[in-house]
């Protein structure tokens, strides 16, 4: 039994980490559409390396496969590290980072890498 517990951990953890970089793939999608960027998958990858980055770091951080559905700690924790990570590699690079950005990406990035944790919760309690 306790490899099957295992793998059903392993499992949980690739849905959340796949869960989490679609996540972050729709957000910069979204962003690219509504300020008329290409959405190209090379555009879309430039734009969305430096928060993938965030949210890797943020996995390793806080240990994400260990509780990967759970909103806290794993979710802010990734969901922060996404946000800040991703921002101070968009400066090093020379992208932007302006303040109502980092608003919008912070706000979006909580709905999403936060939401989709917060409705599978809902939906394991019922």
């Amino acid at each position: 039994m306790p490899v099957d517990n295992e793998r059903g951990s392993g499992r949980q953890a690739l849905i959340a980490l796949f869960a989490d970089v679609v996540c972050v793939i729709v957000f910069c999608t979204i962003g690219r559409r509504s300020h008329a960027e290409g959405l190209t998958v090379a555009g879309i990858a430039q734009t969305a390396w430096p928060f993938l980055a965030g949210t890797g770091v943020g996995w390793l951080v806080i240990g994400g496969w260990r509780r990967p559905f759970s909103v806290i700690p794993v979710g802010v924790a990734v969901w922060v590290c996404t946000v800040v990570l991703g921002m101070v590699l968009r400066k090093l690079t020379s992208a932007g980072v302006a303040p109502s950005f980092v608003v919008v990406a912070s706000v979006s990035t909580a709905v999403l890498l936060l939401g989709w944790r917060g409705a599978a919760a809902i939906v394991r309690r019922s």
